[in-house]
């Protein structure tokens, strides 16, 4: 019983001092949704050069996607006219950070780490886009390069743009987005309990005391995994106490987020093998170069966090009813996100609507959300209800079977039946 306690008090520690800051990181994010079109973003990606791929990384360092949200949103870039350097900087750049994260990454770190992953991000991002506008451009096209999708992928459908301002900001911060990371950032936070009551602290000292092996070792370690920006941080800072190097840790918080084998499978069918070995490939490089730069060229105390002991954590700059209103508002807002989640898959079983359709490819939350915009396009179709969970769609309306088809194909997935 005794274990019991502690884990749930540290648990509660760690989700108490991230709280505010995810607050305000998905704020950001609903505002960013609400006012940056990506009609905007596509027409500046268009070109095959180095302005290009810096505009798509900048773009994409801010923007709250995970690994497989940026997927099919790095696609849409490219069927829309982006280049592969571009499409390639997008992808590599925008998993590792968001504003979500960076936050978080002040608020569980310090200020250091805050500043050296988007600037990762950024020279890994530019660096690989600029490789893959020559080592990509031979690769054989897999996805349409319709120009008839461009309503349907970047545009709200008329349903979405009527809603009222206020509505589409929660919709997508504290429902659309929130849902995608819910489960990976609680599943985050765990980890980092499991890790500061129950690995030794001298484990790293004594046993992996290579600072080479562990970045390597913690490397392997990642890229099958998925873990979301912002959960990989509790992660990375208990291992940090836990005596990892520096380096170490920042491969983690570079090819964790960044990489999984559910994206790699998206990435090799969409984009092809010689873009996915590309992508794989400069994040592990930059990933190992920029940790043995942090171990071997920059002032340790930069990067160096005090044990973290009971209810102690590394910042205490806001006061308290601000920590646990926070707290309380971000488990009101999960329980929320979960509880659709359950309605969905209810729905699903009971086969409540009309038509049901198997679809591939859909990864995240943010690929629904495209699914969705494709289908609510055309025309017959009343009501979409989809099911992350289960790979399908829900739709109630007139429509054909074909024309649900073709829709879900233009968007960029798979129409199973």
């Amino acid at each position: 019983m005794n274990i019991v306690t502690q884990f749930g008090s540290e648990f509660w520690s760690i989700f108490l001092e991230l709280a505010p800051y995810l607050i305000l990181g998905l704020s950001i994010a609903g505002l960013l949704d609400l006012f940056v079109k990506r009609s905007f973003v596509e027409r500046h990606l268009g070109k095959n050069n180095f302005s290009s791929t810096l505009k798509a990384a900048l773009v994409g360092i801010p923007l709250p996607l995970c690994s497989c949200g940026v997927i099919p949103t790095g696609i849409s870039f490219k069927n829309h006219g982006a280049s592969d350097g571009a499409t390639i900087s997008f992808l590599i750049s925008t998993p590792q950070t968001g504003i979500d994260s960076l936050l978080v990454t002040y608020s569980m770190m310090n200020g250091p780490w805050a500043l050296f992953r988007p600037l990762v991000a950024l020279v890994s991002g530019v660096l690989g886009g600029w490789l893959g506008t020559y080592i990509s451009s031979s690769e054989p096209q897999t996805q349409p390069q319709s120009q008839s999708i461009d309503n349907q992928n970047n545009e709200p459908s008329e349903e979405v743009t009527q809603q009222p301002t206020f509505k589409r900001f929660y919709e997508y911060a504290f429902v659309s987005f929130l849902t995608d990371i819910s489960r990976p950032l609680i599943t985050g936070i765990a980890l980092a309990t499991c890790i500061t009551l129950f690995i030794p602290d001298s484990i790293f000292t004594e046993y992996l005391s290579s600072p080479n092996l562990n970045m390597l070792i913690i490397l392997v370690a990642s890229i099958p995994l998925y873990v979301c920006a912002t959960g990989s941080i509790p992660i990375g800072a208990a291992l940090l106490v836990k005596g990892l190097s520096p380096g170490a840790v920042l491969v983690f918080l570079m090819a964790g987020p960044a990489t999984n084998a559910a994206t790699i499978t998206v990435l090799w069918n969409a984009l092809g093998k010689k873009t996915t070995l590309l992508y794989i490939g400069v994040i592990s490089f930059f990933a190992l170069l920029f940790g043995w730069i942090m171990n071997n060229y920059l002032p340790a105390d930069w990067f160096q966090l005090l044990p973290m002991a009971h209810g102690e954590h590394h910042h205490q700059l806001l006061p308290n009813w601000l920590q646990y209103g926070s707290a309380a508002l971000l488990i009101l807002l999960l329980l929320n996100v979960e509880f659709k989640k359950l309605r969905r898959t209810f729905m699903t079983t009971q086969n409540k609507t009309e038509g049901t359709y198997k679809i591939e490819g859909m990864t995240c939350n943010h690929c629904t959300a495209n699914v969705d915009k494709a289908l609510r396009s055309v025309d017959g179709v009343e009501h979409v209800e989809m099911s992350l969970e289960h790979g399908t769609a829900q739709v109630v309306g007139s429509a054909t079977a074909e024309q649900i088809k073709s829709s879900v194909e233009k968007a960029g997935y798979t129409f199973v039946g």
